[in-house]
């Protein structure tokens, strides 16, 4: 089958991605950061492009975030060489691949509890070629992290006295809303490593929807939205965007109308994901504004028409609620300008889970 030319030449369901939106969104973020006075430090797991992650570093990021090897190693695959692992690397297949990782280009990787240092300790032994490692904080997520500064500053201290290890700073993911007490707790960590004559080089912090609001403040010095790039209904309703600024949406064709107020589309949660994050609903239709799609089973997006008018054949492009899950539902993604496909691209780091 020829390649399609347009939007009207591809089979469905399909993700497309506008590029001028997605490049618009790089560059408010990038302005942004540069005059905050923090790194950009984009984090791949919405894209999972090389691709992007090129575009990403041309317009002024210093590195990527990824969140697995698997995703590490298909970056350094494609010439990306400053790599942030933030997540705790446990066993000896998976240091055995840090390893060989951190033997081609600069990663950097974070630790919460003293188990995950040994091992990266026992792994990495060239006081000449220190692994960073960073010690990851709960300032509010209540995922990983430890829970107080005076246990970052243990952990660090630790992280120091390995011979091939350096510590490399604090990371963390802070809770949607919850910069101030992130801040806050932050400094704390900060002040007692100062005090204690351990250098801070790096306080990194992340999130979408707190983009606009994070500023350096003396205390942050990098951050690592991921989002941003594609945005989607999340981000819009926690006012990151609009719609308009939404690069991704996932191309469907209605395939049945089986009452006056419900239309079934090819995309199910297999396409859209079952996410909703707070929505109501799993997607809208952008051409069809007061439609939503209500339900969805594996292969089939109901569609409550709220007085829109759809047929069969009829194709639609939704607005998902999450589009890093929709990125890692497809094999490829069509880049579009306009109705215009300029590409194909395969997700390269689609199910790197390890």
């Amino acid at each position: 089958m020829d390649r399609p030319q347009t939007i009207a030449d591809i089979d469905t369901p399909a993700v497309l991605i506008d590029v001028d939106r997605a490049r618009g969104n790089i560059a408010r973020a990038q302005a942004h950061a540069d005059r905050a006075g923090m790194a950009l430090r984009p984090h791949i797991k919405t894209h999972k492009l090389p691709f992007w992650a090129a575009e990403q570093l041309a317009a002024g990021a210093v590195g990527i975030t990824v969140q697995k090897l698997g995703e590490a190693e298909v970056m350094a695959d494609a010439g990306i060489t400053d790599i942030f692992l933030p997540y705790n690397i446990l066993g000896s297949a998976k240091l055995a691949r840090l390893a060989a990782l951190h033997g081609r280009v600069a990663i950097s990787v974070t630790a919460d509890s003293e188990p995950v240092v040994r091992g990266l300790a026992g792994a990495f032994t060239d006081p000449a070629h220190p692994l960073p490692v960073l010690v990851e904080c709960d300032t509010g997520m209540g995922r990983c992290g430890v829970q107080s500064p005076q246990a970052a500053l243990a952990l660090a201290q630790v992280i120091a006295a390995a011979p091939g290890l350096g510590f490399g700073g604090l990371m963390t993911y802070p809770a949607a809303g919850g910069q101030a007490e992130c801040l806050d707790w932050l400094a704390r960590a900060k002040a007692l490593l100062e005090a204690a004559g351990l250098p801070c080089p790096r306080i990194t912090s992340g999130g979408t929807p707190d983009l606009w609001t994070s500023q350096a403040g003396g205390t942050i010095t990098e951050y690592r939205p991921g989002t941003y790039i594609y945005l989607d209904r999340f981000q819009v309703a926690k006012g990151v965007g609009t719609a308009a600024d939404c690069a991704l949406t996932v191309l469907t064709t209605v395939v049945s109308h089986p009452t006056p107020d419900r239309a079934i589309l090819d995309a199910g949660s297999k396409a859209l994901s079952s996410d909703t994050l707070g929505q109501p609903d799993f997607g809208e239709i952008p051409t069809l504004p007061r439609a939503r799609v209500t339900g969805l089973s594996e292969e089939h997006g109901t569609v409550t028409l709220n007085g829109e008018s759809v047929a069969v054949g009829d194709r639609l492009r939704v607005l998902p609620n999450h589009a890093c899950v929709v990125s890692n539902l497809f094999d490829v993604v069509h880049l579009v300008q306009g109705d215009r496909v300029i590409d194909i691209l395969p997700v390269a780091a689609r199910g790197r889970l390890g």
